[in-house]
């Protein structure tokens, strides 16, 4: 029984940027194969599929094509659902015809879905319509880098110099000063406005505006532009003073670190990339399930038991009711319940599970909390019964102040919380070469892991807090605070970035 082999077009970089189709495909395969042109990130799509890199620049070793097509086919020929990724379009300079001529020759079936290539999107991202109605009717998708083993090149330099619209130049970095030429003397004028796009795309894209004989010079050592880059070559690229948006966003050409856990990195990473931020990952907290379930089995079993119950995180909210509806109960179990949540996303959280929270506090304060509960004239504090679900460590403020005003108190441990021990080396360059703008600190405990392990490091970088406890407890460490969130929320965060740093 042999498998099916899908090419599927990654796009130019930009992983919204993928088909539906190919997302879909990219859900139901076993195999990925994968370079360096095609986003880590669409990866995600792929599930627990095996995921094999042929191939990136300077991290590994490239993957000759014979190669390549021997793997497609031996995992399709062992029954398998196969991706090859390639960026792009897989028709546009992909070497996809060599891979559909070996699986169709065994007698696989494939399938080939389209990807946006990086001519088009440089209309979108670099504010460069390769065809205007008034500049060019035409375009040329031209190689800078034939098969070397051709005894002449099947270019016509001649015509490509007359021709009456646009150039774009795909994989020309390091024979620029040979396609350069050529168009010089066969008579394309020096002064032709080009546009060299790095990227495209991107959180890093870069685009550089040259006259056409200046080309070599700015990509010349190849070190010096790393590809993927095309070249624009005609009057359209002019326009991008007008047309251009990518570039302009408040936190375009910035670094930002997230740190929260990589399952809840999103939501600030999200923001960040709208606003045109580039976003690396390093957590500082990892979060598991408890040791054991026994305490939080008994309060489930005893909820009858208390009056109140708190919530002070969005992953014990989720623990928490994860393993009530895993007992076999229901939400008729919190019936005759108050409900109180510590911020306005524990909240949001709680909600999620179809229940009201009685008592919010209006900031991410402990304290804030027992006041509003010592407040409420509908109930007492003092022999009043209350379950704190909480992680396996952090403050005791709540249950103190709680004791103090009288309360009976349980605390129950519905998640384990602890730190992170390794710094992935690529972050630690970064940062001791200054190349991360902006670091994020979203909690108390993270700004102390944080502290411990990157410490001297970050005087490099500007830190960026949720709230203002998470900023005392930086403050205490010695660090020094260039933004903080006015709405504890990620999405504040992201906007406090923006305002400091359109201040800076």
């Amino acid at each position: 029984m042999t498998g099916t082999v899908y090419l599927i077009g990654a796009g130019p970089g930009d992983p919204g940027l993928l088909t539906l189709r190919g997302a879909e495909l990219l859900a139901h395969c076993d195999v990925v194969l994968y370079d360096a042109l095609s986003n880590d990130a669409l990866l995600s799509h792929a599930g627990r599929a095996e995921k094999i890199c042929v191939g990136k620049h300077g991290q590994s070793r490239i993957w000759t094509q014979t190669e390549i097509c021997a793997e497609i086919l031996r995992q399709a020929r062992a029954g398998k659902r196969v991706v090859r990724l390639k960026g792009g379009d897989p028709a546009v300079f992909a070497r996809t015809a060599e891979e559909i001529d070996a699986v169709r020759e065994a007698g696989i079936p494939f399938e080939v879905v389209p990807g946006i290539t990086a001519a088009l999107a440089a209309g979108s991202f670099a504010g460069i319509p390769i065809t205007h109605r008034g500049l060019a009717s035409a375009v040329a998708l031209v190689t800078g880098h034939e098969e070397p083993h051709k005894s002449e090149s099947a270019l016509d330099w001649n015509a490509l110099a007359k021709f009456p619209g646009t150039l774009v130049i795909y994989m020309g970095v390091t024979t620029a000063s040979t396609w350069m030429q050529a168009l010089l003397h066969a008579g394309k004028d020096a002064a032709t406005p080009t546009a060299i796009v790095r990227r495209c795309s991107h959180p890093d894209q870069l685009t550089i505006h040259c006259r056409l004989d200046e080309v070599a010079d700015r990509l010349t050592p190849a070190s010096r532009m790393r590809p993927p880059v095309i070249v624009i070559i005609g009057p359209v690229t002019e326009l991008a003073s007008s047309m251009s948006w990518f570039d302009r966003r408040p936190l375009f050409g910035l670094t930002v670190l997230v740190t929260r856990p990589m399952d809840q990195a999103e939501e600030l990473a999200a923001p960040l990339r709208e606003l045109g931020a580039s976003v690396m990952y390093q957590p500082l907290i990892e979060i598991s399930p408890p040791r054991d379930w026994l305490a939080v089995d008994a309060c489930i079993e005893t909820l009858a038991c208390y009056d109140t119950i708190v919530f002070s995180s969005v992953n014990g909210v989720h623990s928490f009711f994860q393993r009530l509806l895993s007992s076999g109960k229901d939400l008729r179990a919190m019936a005759n319940l108050c409900i109180a949540a510590v911020g306005s996303k524990t909240q949001a959280a709680i909600e999620g599970y179809h229940l009201r929270c009685d008592v919010v506090p209006d900031d991410f304060r402990a304290e804030s909390l027992v006041k509003k509960l010592l407040s409420r004239s509908d109930s007492r504090v003092s022999g009043q019964r209350f379950l704190l679900v909480r992680a396996s460590r952090g403050g005791d403020v709540l249950e103190r102040d709680l004791q103090t005003a009288g309360g009976i108190v349980t605390t129950v441990v519905a998640y384990e919380h602890s730190d992170v021990v390794v710094v992935d080396p690529e972050i630690a360059k970064l940062l001791d070469d200054g190349k991360l703008d902006w670091v994020t600190v979203t909690s108390s405990q993270s700004a102390r892991n944080l502290v411990s392990l990157l410490g001297p490091a970050l005087r490099h970088t500007r830190i960026a807090s949720l709230s203002p406890v998470t900023s005392e407890t930086l403050q205490s460490l010695g660090m020094r605070i260039a933004a903080q969130a006015e709405t504890y929320t990620m999405s504040g965060l992201a906007e406090a970035i923006r305002r400091a740093s359109r201040v800076q």
